[in-house]
């Protein structure tokens, strides 16, 4: 639940039509090392924010009730804000879980289900001070810690999903680089040749005992900038004046 419906409870929480109680939450995350880092695996570059709850040692991604005045999305940004203190853009759409709310059975329907929304957002500024600050720390972790830490089975799920986007969008970025690379090669391939010093056509005839000299040698390269010395093309004789 959010600090802000235990302070007010001025906004009705979201049911949907199976009266499931909607939650909504993200996965922060930032990337650790530099861009340009030759490491194939993505998982090593990843770390994620996740949240500490009063008594327990074990942690949780931000997460709480989407209330009737919000998007689902405006209340995953929320959450983060309110109880981990940061704030970033929302990257993916990770998928939702139904799920038995454990602790506050009270907030959900009567069989107390909940269907949780969760996003990837990636963190751009972290905020010294946030309204749960007093009762939730935020930690970083790597991923692997971060499964092992993670209370819920449907969040581990959640992050599952989240690293298989990650790869994937990993994967398209070498593809584009690869692309890139390859079409740069070639731009310089093609001002090399169209820089490529003329041969004056004497020299070409004076190396080239095979052209006659009622002939002239066009100035032609191919594509490696080199002059072809059989672009012959025959004079015609003038009559004798």
């Amino acid at each position: 639940m959010s600090s802000l419906e235990a302070r007010t409870g001025r906004h009705r929480q979201r049911y949907d039509d199976n009266n499931y109680r909607l939650v909504s939450g993200c996965i922060p995350y930032r990337l650790t090392k530099d861009e340009d880092d030759q490491n194939d695996d993505i998982e090593t570059r990843i770390e994620v924010v996740m949240v500490s709850s009063p008594n327990r040692t074990d942690l949780v991604f931000p997460k709480g009730g989407w209330e009737d005045d919000e998007t689902v999305k405006e209340a995953a940004c929320r959450e983060a804000l309110e109880e981990s203190g940061v704030k970033g853009k929302l990257t993916a759409e990770l998928g939702f879980w139904i799920f038995r709310s454990k602790s506050k059975q009270e907030l959900c329907c009567t069989e107390g289900s909940c269907k949780g929304y969760m996003f990837a957002l990636e963190v751009t500024e972290e905020l010294e001070t946030w309204p749960e600050q007093e009762n939730r720390y935020r930690k970083w972790l790597n991923i692997k810690d971060a499964f092992e830490l993670c209370r819920y089975e449907w969040m581990r799920k959640a992050l599952e999903e989240f690293l298989r986007i990650m790869r994937e969008d990993r994967k398209k970025e070498e593809i584009v680089d690869a692309m890139e690379e390859e079409e740069t090669v070639d731009a310089t391939e093609e001002e090399t040749v169209d820089d490529a010093p003329s041969v004056p056509a004497s020299d070409v005839v004076a190396e080239n005992p095979l052209c006659p000299s009622n002939c002239y040698i066009t100035n032609q390269s191919n594509r490696h900038g080199i002059l072809d010395p059989w672009q012959i093309i025959p004079l015609k004789r003038l009559p004798l004046t």
